[in-house]
């Protein structure tokens, strides 16, 4: 890949600070005196109108008089100054802006002076960091572009954050704590650079081991999310969020007013794989024991003490957290009723009696490592009579490099302990001065564990062989909707759609007048449910336009006329189409929940779930999840609701067909996958029970699209390109699939690689691996479709699905070209394979936007480069490697 397209910005070789002074107090002194202080490798060059020398170098009074390139400009002059810096920026070549001073954001003038700046920013391809920035550092780098004063220590954390405030704060914790940095960088207001793109940049960056996050809102969801998986899958990245309860959701439907903006937040976070936490202590907290490589599998927790009080004290600390205790084994249970005082507390806590000695510490919680039921053990030691803390904790010590589980060290006291703390830090072992502290680190690494798993779901939009989508038939209603001019479907047009999609729904029947509902309930057969049917009227409860339980003729009649009466009362200029008779489904196991829709401002579309009917409002149970979903997401969601505990076998209920539930959900999900013009939706009640479900009600609010509108793009996360699915014949008659790759394909891609000779594997990875590591495992099987792409060619054969070659491609960090390669099986040699796969190949790169595809082929690999040519590549030799060919499509040709 070549260098990142930020690389001036981040890793500058020549600098000019433009406004750069001596006058104590100004940031123009500030920025340069710090620029001087950090021991910068590169060259500095002053920029000042009125001075020709600062800080003992010459100065000029304009960046055009400079004679070397220059990589980044740091502006710490007046806004108003901003555009003619921007031209002489642009006419010398300059490639990276960082705007280090502050602007009124309440001021109209300065801000069309700075949209004028940005506008020539654009004309000549300046990257524009900023305004309202600290600036920005590389530690690593002696680099300091900021006018923060105090000591900032280098390190191998990054540190990215939207508030300069906020970012000083965090760095005068961190210098005290003794946390480092790799880089710091301020976003401010993010008018051109933004966090997805500062993202990428630290992905790849090797001197960044974690990165931490500091976000107020988000410009570009897709771009942030994208960078965001890819970071989260390499490295440990931990977010704080300001402004939770800003912007909240905003809507019509009960999905809708239940969730908060700061609940959608955190769900893209737990799908990104990273972790939220909620305070700066947290922040690092979270960075250092991520970075150290402790990780759980599970938020079982065990806690063994030597003080049954502090014990209690840590199990109500980890009830608060929702941090489960471990239920111990019955082999756990019989060695520990075996080897520890008679008066033990015989449960989790695990309470060793007061005049524990180490060797009882030590058989106690091996006993609770060994434990399947135990993901992790807090020991908890308080200095009795008869205690021996130092030896206690060198067991402690030689016990984790043992365990594969952690464990988490709290030895309460100070100075009778120190020497004990001393050894846990030289050791590198997780110690906390109090057991909360440690309760909530083992919360974090369950949630990130848990997020990691999320991560790792790339569902498609609909998983499966189940039935298609009636697509026609659901945008037909749809359209019909928005050429009349309406946005809320009616209860039967929202049913018609939801049909579409094989969602079961509770027929509904129109009737304009009482004589067609007599006739109507007639053929549906008695009981009946009256609803009133019109656009106009969102929740029909609300105007008394419901009747239930109708069991004749007459009571029909009554309940007619009724409805249609209160109704007028209570909406005289509603538009009433009628009166809708639907069947009345008794169920007499049923649980009512409900499955909806809302929209975020800047994610997306967001699915709910919980619980449904009339007490949703007051219950307020729900769960929500970015789509696409699959079946692992669906029951996390709803493991996470009330209602889900009850869907079970509950009491005297059976219990409810889940398939049916959860089918519903891929459905729902489905919808909004490929109907970007479903902005809210409300499926309430959903009834469950053990015979499946049924969508009593529902409604659906659209909005139009742009015309320009590309598939997928209303979604924060890329679904599975299930479209790109196609077969294809080879050569010799053989019947192939040509299909994105899935996470799934892990072992099917690992037999691929060890079949492969000795020869075509070292063509492909320069090396003479046998297999693929797990870490390049998981990198070509689990993509980011929005951004990289590996099309596998696979037949069905005897023992399961066969895979022939793959193709992929990965985009550059600017999005104009993608690095591509190819591997076809030794076997299906010459059977017109590498044609077939690089033309899907070709195509999926120009459906993304790109325009150039390059490769690198070795010089001796005839049969490769033949390909090559025969594709439309441009085919030269590598001008710094004499064993590689460069080849080069142009994929506008």
């Amino acid at each position: 890949m070549k260098p990142h397209y930020l690389t001036p910005l981040f890793s500058p070789r020549n600098v000019a600070v433009i406004g750069a002074s001596d006058t104590p107090g100004s940031i123009g002194q500030s920025v340069f005196a710090n620029l001087l202080a950090g021991n910068f490798q590169g060259k500095l060059f002053p920029v000042n109108l009125n001075h020709k020398v600062v800080g003992g170098i010459p100065a000029v009074p304009s960046v055009r008089l400079l004679e070397v390139p220059i990589d980044l400009a740091v502006v710490t002059t007046a806004i108003r100054s901003l555009p003619a810096i921007m031209k002489d920026c642009g006419k010398s070549g300059v490639k990276a802006v960082l705007l280090a001073k502050e602007f009124a954001d309440s001021e109209q003038l300065e801000r069309e002076i700075l949209n004028e700046a940005m506008s020539i920013a654009r004309h000549y391809g300046i990257r524009l960091l900023g305004p309202n920035v600290l600036g920005l550092m590389r530690p690593v780098a002696g680099f300091n572009a900021t006018n923060y004063t105090s000591k900032v220590r280098p390190g191998n954390l990054a540190l990215v954050s939207q508030s300069s405030a906020l970012c000083t704060a965090m760095l005068d914790w961190a210098d005290s704590k003794g946390i480092g940095f790799s880089s710091v960088i301020s976003v401010g207001e993010g008018l051109d650079v933004d966090f997805g793109e500062i993202l990428d940049y630290l992905v790849a960056d090797s001197f960044t081991q974690g990165i931490l996050l500091h976000v107020h809102h988000i410009h570009d969801a897709r771009r942030f999310m994208s960078a965001l998986r890819a970071a989260a899958r390499t490295k440990p990245v931990v977010v704080i969020k300001s402004g939770r309860h800003e912007d909240d959701v905003t809507g019509v439907t009960h999905s809708s007013n239940l969730v908060e903006s700061g609940d959608v937040f955190d769900a893209a976070l737990s799908r990104a794989g990273v972790l939220r936490v909620s305070t700066i202590a947290q922040l690092f907290t979270a960075a250092k024991v991520l970075a150290a490589n402790f990780r759980v599998q599970g938020r079982r927790l065990a806690i063994v003490t030597n003080g049954i009080g502090p014990g209690v004290l840590a199990a109500d600390s980890a009830y608060g957290y929702g941090v489960e205790l471990a239920r111990l084994s019955e082999g756990t249970m019989t060695l520990l009723n075996e080897v520890l005082p008679r008066n033990w507390s015989h449960g989790n806590p695990v309470d060793i009696i007061g005049d524990a000695s180490p060797v009882r510490f030590r058989t106690a919680v091996k006993a609770c490592l060994d434990d399947p039921n135990v993901d992790g053990v807090l020991v908890i030691f308080t200095p009795q009579a008869g205690t021996d803390h130092l030896t206690t904790a060198q067991l402690m010590v030689g016990l984790q490099r043992e365990a594969t589980k952690p464990l988490f060290l709290s030895w309460l006291g100070d100075a009778k302990v120190s020497e004990s703390r001393d050894l846990f830090s030289k050791a590198k072992c997780a110690h906390f001065r109090a057991p909360e502290f440690a309760v909530e680190v083992f919360r974090n690494l369950a949630a990130y564990h848990h997020n990691q798993q999320l991560l790792l779901q790339t569902p498609a939009p609909l998983e499966g062989m189940r039935q298609s989508p009636d697509l026609a038939r659901a945008r037909a209603v749809i359209d019909r909707c928005l050429t009349d001019g309406r946005l809320i479907l009616s209860e039967r047009e929202s049913k018609g759609v939801l049909d579409a999609f094989r969602i079961p729904v509770n027929p509904t029947r129109l009737a304009r007048n009482a004589d067609e509902a007599v006739r109507l309930a007639e053929e549906i057969g008695y009981p009946v449910v009256l609803k009133i049917d019109s656009p106009d009227i969102l929740y029909k409860s609300d105007v008394g336009g419901v009747e239930l339980n109708i069991i004749n003729e007459t009571t029909l009649r009554e309940a007619f006329a009724g409805i249609m009466e209160r109704t007028r009362n209570a909406r005289p200029d509603a538009l009433i189409e009628g009166i809708s008779v639907q069947p009345m489904r008794k169920r007499r196991f049923a649980r009512e929940v409900m499955v909806g829709v809302t929209h975020d401002h800047a994610f997306g579309p967001v699915v709910t779930f919980g619980a449904g009917g009339i007490a949703v409002e007051v219950m307020r149970d729900r769960a929500l999840a970015l789509p696409p979903l699959n079946p692992y997401l669906i029951d996390s969601m709803i493991s996470m609701t009330r209602v889900g505990k009850i869907l079970g076998h509950f009491k005297n209920l059976p219990p409810v067909h889940l398939d049916e539930l959860e089918d519903v959900l891929l459905r729902v999900s489905e919808m909004v996958c490929e109907l970007p013009e479903i902005r809210e939706m409300d499926i309430n009640p959903l009834v469950a029970d053990e015979q499946g479900v049924i969508a009593l009600d529902a409604r659906i609010i659209i909005q139009p699209v742009k015309a320009d509108h590309r598939r997928y793009s209303h979604m924060a996360i890329m679904p599975y390109p299930a479209h790109m699915m196609h077969s294809a014949k080879l050569n010799d008659g053989t019947v192939v699939i040509i299909r994105p790759v899935r996470p799934e394909d892990a072992q099917m891609q690992q037999a691929f690689v060890r079949n492969l000779s000795e020869e075509s594997r070292y063509n492909r990875y320069m090396s003479s691996i046998k297999q693929l590591s797990q870490t390049m495992l998981v990198r070509f099987t689990q993509l980011d479709y929005d951004r990289e792409m590996a099309l596998a060619m696979t037949r069905q054969a005897e023992e399961g699905e066969e895979q022939l070659a793959v193709a992929r491609f990965i985009t550059d960090p600017d999005n104009e070209g993608c690095e591509f390669a190819l591997e076809v099986a030794d076997a299906w040699q010459g059977k017109g394979i590498g044609y077939i796969l690089m033309n899907a190949l070709f195509d999926a790169a120009r459906e993304q936007g790109l325009k150039v595809m390059r490769g690198e082929v070795l010089a001796g690999n005839k049969g490769m480069l033949k390909l090559m040519h025969k594709l439309g590549f441009t085919v030269e030799p590598h001008p710094e490697d004499r064993a590689l060919t460069l080849v080069t499509k142009d994929l506008a040709v």
